[in-house]
């Protein structure tokens, strides 16, 4: 059994973290404009704006605590090698929950939002605190190259090729906590079960692509995800 788990902000938003898109009408998006905050166009034009919008959702994270959800996936990772099989974890979030709640090896496909890149040099250091216009590279010593270390609209996401060598050696796939509207991730179902691999949605609600998974479990992540994992490892 070689499972791949993706994940998107559901499964962090009973940490407090909030989710980007909803039906609601209130995730992060419906309040802040992601073309003035989220763009490397909206960087270079206004930088201290786009710090001072992720050092908020840095200091966010820094308070928050893995939940459930996050510590169920960790023991599914954990015990899967033993039992023959092996866990692909990747995840559409820049917070480090999954970590923090004993995963390893977890895939940032959007970057990390407790790193810092610096757009003159490319060096990646750890950055838990605050960055600004006048923040100073540790690596090449130059002020206001750093940015934060996540893939904003426009860019293209990380470790693309592992994570299509990864779909095509999958048995299962399960989505958790995804809108299912945002690409290339909204795809990794399709890719999936074009190979023969068993799908299953965990969610909230139906997300925009529910129709195309063979099994769906909705409910809050830091219930039906544990109830999951304990399913899968007793059969």
């Amino acid at each position: 059994m070689k499972i791949f788990v993706l994940t998107g902000a559901g499964v962090s938003a009973e940490s407090g973290l909030g989710t980007f898109r909803d039906k609601s009408g209130t995730g992060l998006w419906a309040r802040f404009d992601p073309m003035k905050l989220a763009t490397p166009e909206a960087f270079a034009r206004d930088p201290a704006a786009v710090h001072e919008f992720y050092n908020f959702r840095r200091r966010n994270l820094l308070s928050a605590a893995p939940n459930a959800a996050h510590s169920a996936l960790a023991r599914l990772q954990r015990e899967l090698p033993g039992r023959g099989g092996a866990m692909t974890l990747v995840t559409q979030n820049i917070d480090d929950l999954h970590e923090r709640g004993g995963a390893d090896a977890v895939v940032h496909m959007h970057g990390e939002l407790l790193k810092a890149r610096c757009a003159a040099c490319g060096a990646i250091h750890a950055q838990r605190d605050d960055l600004s216009t006048e923040s100073v590279c540790p690596s090449c010593g130059r002020e206001g190259t750093l940015r934060p270390h996540v893939v904003w609209f426009g860019e293209t996401p990380l470790f693309m090729d592992e994570i299509f060598a990864a779909l095509a050696e999958a048995t299962h796939f399960v989505s958790i906590g995804t809108s299912g509207s945002v690409y290339p991730a909204a795809g990794f179902v399709s890719e999936a079960r074009a190979r023969g691999a068993h799908t299953c949605e965990i969610n909230l609600e139906p997300s925009d692509n529910a129709a195309v998974f063979d099994e769906k479990r909705y409910g809050a992540a830091s219930d039906v995800v544990p109830a999951w994992v304990d399913a899968l490892l007793s059969g």
